[in-house]
């Protein structure tokens, strides 16, 4: 039987490669990106239009179409490009790639994934629309998760990780145009093209047998506490797996309204969970530890996500 392979398309050259797009950023790079996330709205001449380069940061692509405004939001610091988004429920698909045996992270980010659509805080992600006015879902279901057990080794390559999903579908998780498929790897693994780096996590899409694939890599921060877990205790008991919740978050919530890497982002190429990457708003304190939202039973410290109206801000909830 013909085994089908996930093909990634870079969007200025014909050959079918590996790339990514969307990155939580590491705390460090975060200060910088911070900063120029200021010059929003200020003086709109005095910088190109930039494009999600796939590390957390914007690159210049002479084909942007800068300014378009498709459903809205030109005075909200953010821009529509005139990609689709997803507007149809969305479905969960963990990967499990490595060591997870015995790990509490199994159940806490399921437990995420099963409670936090229709929340206050995913709720944000319907300020975003497509070009009919179509607001981006609020629904989101945990639809299912695999294991891969080191097939790639312990250092993946952007390509493997697109491998990495493929097998997933081939060998049984279903191929769903509207699912997001996390490949959530153990603390021994890394992603050879800038983890713990550059990025704690990155989203892109591409294509499996004519279906159009969204997936997402996110690593354990565990195997550098530093660059991408913000507390070295989490409110689960398991700070690698609660830095992991906000990077999932931030994840899911650019893959809904930026799928295609050619919806929502503002000039500087930042997507809305980047704008606020790293930001917590109120908090407090379980368990030893912070928190800034409850979903289901559980507490999580999320990044807070960008608005797309009232002109634009950081929050853990809307309306």
């Amino acid at each position: 039987m013909r085994v089908a392979k996930l093909t990634i398309a870079l969007g200025m050259a014909a050959a079918l490669v590996a790339t990514t797009a969307g990155a939580t950023t590491t705390r460090q790079n975060a200060q910088a990106q911070a900063a120029d996330n200021g010059h929003q709205g200020q003086g709109q001449g005095q910088y190109p239009e930039l494009v999600p380069n796939g590390k957390g940061w914007g690159q210049v692509d002479g084909k942007a179409k800068g300014g378009g405004h498709g459903g809205g939001g030109s005075n909200n610091g953010i821009f529509y490009h005139g990609g689709p988004v997803m507007t149809s429920d969305v479905n969960i698909y963990y990967i499990w790639y490595g060591d997870w045996s015995g790990n509490s992270a199994t159940t806490i980010l399921t437990d995420l994934a099963n409670n936090i659509g229709g929340s206050p805080y995913y709720n944000i992600n319907t300020t975003y629309v497509d070009g009919n006015n179509n607001p981006v879902t609020g629904n989101v279901w945990y639809a299912g998760a695999t294991t891969d057990p080191y097939t790639y080794g312990t250092s993946l390559s952007d390509s493997q990780i697109a491998s990495v999903v493929s097998d997933a579908i081939n060998n049984g998780l279903p191929k769903d145009a509207n699912g997001v498929y996390f490949v959530l790897t153990s603390a021994d693994v890394t992603a050879s093209s800038g983890f713990c780096t550059s990025y704690c996590g990155w989203h892109t899409h591409g294509s499996l047998g004519g279906t159009d694939i969204k997936y997402s890599f996110v690593g354990n921060p565990d195997r550098c506490p530093s660059a991408c877990e913000y507390q070295t205790v989490g409110p689960n008991g398991n700070a690698g797996a609660d830095g992991m919740a906000s990077i999932i978050a931030h994840e899911l919530e650019e893959a809904a309204t930026d799928p295609d890497l050619n919806a929502w982002y503002d000039r500087r190429g930042y997507e809305n969970a980047d704008k606020c990457a790293w930001t917590f708003g109120t908090t407090y304190t379980v368990n030893g530890a912070l928190a800034n939202v409850q979903l289901g039973t559980r507490d999580y410290l999320i990044q807070r996500n960008w608005v797309n109206a009232g002109g634009g801000y950081c929050s853990m909830a809307y309306p």
